[in-house]
């Protein structure tokens, strides 16, 4: 079954485990709960209607004007409200720079706003572990956790590293990366798969029909399905000649032509068009002083055609579902899901419709239908009971009562959410002494952690090769190698992260700082850590010959290109070491590293 792990590891125990540890004001995991009276959108099709529905064991159990409520059931007055299924978000990226930032302050939005399932397209393969069990802690959507690739040169590959964004552009290497990342077990896989920056900067690379199919085909075998960045007409042809299960982003560049209909209809390809994401000036934003900006201009005319094409996609029978690109700069977390409904509205979409795409349509277009989109007996209790009538007025789905998920209710009257949606960070475990000394398993610190090659950004990108060599003396140590990019204070770098995808910190004020031995060209380098606050780092020089080195704490000074506020130091939340350096543009860097260690 499509996204396996929600249902064994996020639908098991996020909230029973989350709430029960609270004490929150929580139903018992058997307890059976009736929701009298409500006027029901289902989500099938049928036209709303007054019915109680009953609840047990994470399930609907009953639907219907005659269903009684059984002794000893929780019941919740339902007289007078709405209750629908709970909403989806197929794009959102749980990002530092996003609104909220924080893991559990993003959860926290979404429940609050009624976002029972989503997807996050944000996080390395090597977090996802950690990650979903941080959730498992947390009242929290469903989070289906997205493994990505680009292509050389790609959107997606112009910001991260190939342990973050597989870079591929044969159809034999889809196929590897593909089998490269199941053991990390994501819910599906994202393609950067168009290259176009919106008129607004110079293209990136696309991926080809050959290597998208490839990818296509390699998910499909393995139950997982696929996405993709696609934002042109002329690539959404290719997306739906690959056969991609959903275009998460609006073909905003001309109005769509038949044959992209055509073949979108053949393919079973949905339509996510993230209109929140896309609105020239958003909710609670000013527009700009100067309206015939070019830029704003060229933003208005692509949103034209965004809301054109999704009208044209809805009315020619294609699958429309709800994705927003939350956590985007002016795209918030929960607020934007319920607001994409809005635009769909305004896009021509009724609010029947629009309540379908938020509900039934995105739980199609994911492959979950069968278990939960629609109020139906057997289907998972993901619910929101609101005030209003959305059908009628879709700004209702924003009067949100209470929030089901899973059956138990984690908002509204009477209920907290757990301290762990409280507490920002993962609580930091001690630091252990012996970082690296190259001799373990390939690829992977001595804390068993993925090393990871880091350059600037961009399209230009300086190259980097890196890996454990053997000494004469028969020690092994790690070997850079980078040309530097074309552009100012070009960088490249070996990242140590300290835990499982850089997420839990580390206490290291049991030490006074790092000890490792350098040998390199002779030139300056940085050793650098990062913190939860950011990061920190101290120059260092190394000739030909080994030198052993220690760097206290106390020389470590916060990094010039540090973003947002400074916080102080302390020791007790380490995510990463990291050694490079820069050299002007074009020109070359080498440099040796070998037991790095704290003392």
């Amino acid at each position: 079954m499509t996204f396996h792990h929600q249902f064994r590891t996020l639908a098991a125990t996020a909230l029973g485990l989350g709430l029960l540890a609270s004490g929150a004001a929580a139903q018992p995991s058997g307890d059976t709960i009736a929701i009298v009276g409500a006027t029901v959108f289902d989500a099938t099709g049928a036209a709303p209607r007054v019915a109680n529905v009953l609840i047990r064991d994470g399930r609907i159990t009953a639907v219907g004007a005659d269903v009684a409520a059984p002794a000893g059931a929780t019941t919740i007055d339902g007289r007078g409200k709405a209750l629908t299924p709970g909403f989806f978000d197929l794009h959102t990226h749980w990002t530092p720079n996003g609104t909220p930032n924080q893991t559990p302050a993003i959860a926290t939005a979404y429940v609050q706003a009624g976002v029972t399932t989503l997807n996050d397209f944000h996080q390395p393969p090597e977090a996802f572990a950690p990650r979903r069990r941080w959730l498992s802690q947390l009242a929290s959507p469903h989070v289906n956790l997205t493994a990505r690739m680009s292509t050389p040169g790609g959107h997606g590959a112009d910001w991260a590293d190939t342990a973050t964004t597989k870079w591929v552009n044969t159809p034999d290497a889809a196929r590897k990366a593909v089998r490269d990342l199941l053991p990390y077990e994501p819910d599906l896989l994202k393609a950067f798969a168009d290259g176009w920056r919106y008129g607004f900067s110079a293209d990136n690379t696309s991926m080809d029909v050959g290597t998208l199919s490839a990818l296509v085909d390699e998910a499909h075998k393995n139950d997982l399905k696929v996405v993709t960045h696609t934002v042109t007409v002329e690539r959404g042809k290719v997306a739906a000649r690959a056969k991609v299960d959903v275009i998460v982003h609006s073909l905003q560049d001309r109005p769509v032509d038949q044959e992209t209909i055509d073949l979108m209809k053949a393919s079973g390809t949905a339509y996510a068009p993230t209109l929140a994401v896309y609105e020239p000036v958003k909710p609670g934003q000013s527009p700009p002083d100067d309206l015939n900006n070019p830029r704003f201009v060229q933003s208005n005319a692509k949103f034209q055609y965004a809301l054109q094409n999704t009208k044209a996609f809805h009315d020619a029978g294609i699958l429309i579902a709800l994705g927003t690109d939350a956590g985007m700069p002016g795209t918030l977390h929960g607020f934007s899901t319920l607001h994409e409904m809005e635009l769909m509205v305004q896009a021509g979409l009724t609010p029947v419709e629009a309540l379908m795409v938020g509900t039934a349509n995105s739980a199609r277009a994911m492959g979950v239908l069968d278990d939960r989109g629609t109020i139906e007996v057997g289907k998972r209790a993901d619910l929101v009971l609101l005030d209003g009538t959305p059908w009628t007025n879709i700004s209702d789905v924003r009067k949100t009562d209470r929030v089901f998920i899973d059956g138990r209710q984690v908002v509204g009257p009477g209920i907290e959410l757990p301290a762990a949606n409280a507490v920002m960070t993962m609580p930091a475990e001690p630091a252990q002494a012996l970082i690296d000394d190259f001799q373990g398993e390939p690829g992977r610190t001595r804390l068993d952690t993925l090393r990871v090659q880091d350059t600037d950004g961009g399209m230009d990108r300086s190259v980097l090769v890196s890996l454990v060599a053997p000494e004469p003396d028969g020690n092994q140590a790690l070997r850079l190698s980078a040309r530097m990019s074309v552009k100012d204070d070009p960088h490249a770098g070996v990242i140590l992260p300290l835990s499982r995808g850089s997420l839990q910190p580390v206490d290291a004020r049991a030490f006074k700082g790092l000890s490792y031995a350098l040998r390199g060209d002779g030139g300056d380098y940085k050793v650098m850590v990062r913190t939860l606050g950011g990061w920190w780092e101290a120059e260092v020089k190394a000739g030909t010959e080994w030198t052993k080195v220690q760097t206290p704490f106390s020389d470590l000074r916060p990094s010039a290109d540090w973003r947002g506020e400074e916080t102080p130091w302390t020791g007790a939340d380490l995510l990463e070491v990291q050694f490079g350096g820069g050299r002007p543009a074009g020109e070359t860097l080498w440099l040796e590293v070998d037991d790095v260690a704290f003392y």
